[in-house]
């Protein structure tokens, strides 16, 4: 049997498989949707032939026969590979309110109002939702909470469910593009004006023990550290994968590193965080 897992995502139009394929794919899963059928097998040998691993695949079960097609072929890769069929729904009040606030066409649209929409299809998936190994109903879930699941589920050994990277810089070499938020610590004492102290760098005990001395210092911290706390879960109860914070200085080497590596200590703590540093400017 190839090495790697398959989960296959299923489940009613508007029920959260777009998001969940994105989860997904920040778990690390290969993923790949709207994949016909008939095009299993190619595509597994294929990745099987580029050594990919895990992979999360959205089969296109709107065609005509296509929930028996892909139930074979879910059956015949499960032969290679080990399988689990993940089926999300949600009830139809949701999935009403859903499709009005997005005004998009239901897949099923043919079949009259967009009740009747959901009915036919969620008929017509009844197959796919009998066979799943799991099945996850998103009615009252965030995109957050159905990220935790997911992540719970297919990645308890990588629980990290938000990357952060926080970027020490200098403000004289311009801002970082990507930045989400910002805090300019230019306020703190500047050990480049000690001439002892200029050559180093904020991860120097001697720098950082002269930003200490700055009384503004560690209250500071206490109020980033408080912000943070309070903006960390409520971001990834957001569904955000990703956040980005800059600490500026003037030129990158002193005070945005010192508080850069203090937050990174601070947040380490938080098994949901894979954590990054990046001291841009310190060796210009």
């Amino acid at each position: 049997m190839t090495s790697g897992r398959i989960v296959f995502v299923t489940g009613l139009s508007g029920a959260g498989k777009s998001q969940a394929m994105k989860t997904f794919e920040d778990l690390g899963f290969y993923c790949v949707e709207h994949l016909p059928p008939a095009a299993l097998q190619e595509t597994l040998r294929v990745l099987d032939a580029a050594r990919i691993g895990d992979v999360a695949i959205a089969l296109d079960t709107h065609a005509a026969s296509s929930v028996a097609d892909a139930l074979r072929a879910i059956d015949r890769a499960a032969t290679t590979r080990a399988t689990t069929m993940l089926y999300l729904e949600a009830r139809n009040d949701a999935l009403v309110r859903r499709f009005s606030e997005t005004r998009r066409r239901h897949p099923f649209a043919g079949h009259g109002s967009l009740r009747e929409a959901i009915a036919a299809e969620r008929e017509e998936l009844l197959a796919l939702r009998e066979r799943a190994s799991m099945t996850i109903d998103t009615t009252m879930l965030t995109h957050g909470a159905l990220k935790e699941r997911l992540a719970a589920a297919f990645a308890p050994e990588a629980r990290a469910l938000l990357a952060l990277t926080i970027v020490a810089f200098g403000f004289k070499y311009g801002l970082p593009l990507d930045l989400d938020m910002l805090f300019d610590v230019r306020f703190l004492r500047n050990p480049n004006y000690d001439d002892t102290l200029r050559p180093l760098t904020g991860d120097d005990e001697r720098v950082a023990a002269f930003i200490r001395e700055d009384a503004a210092c560690e209250p500071f911290l206490e109020k980033l550290f408080d912000l943070m706390d309070f903006l960390v879960p409520r971001t990834i109860a957001e569904g955000k994968a990703q956040l980005t914070v800059g600490i500026g200085c003037t030129g990158g080497h002193h005070r945005s590193v010192y508080v850069a590596r203090r937050l990174a200590a601070h947040v380490s703590r938080d098994e949901r965080i894979a954590l990054a540093v990046d001291p841009r400017d310190v060796g210009r």
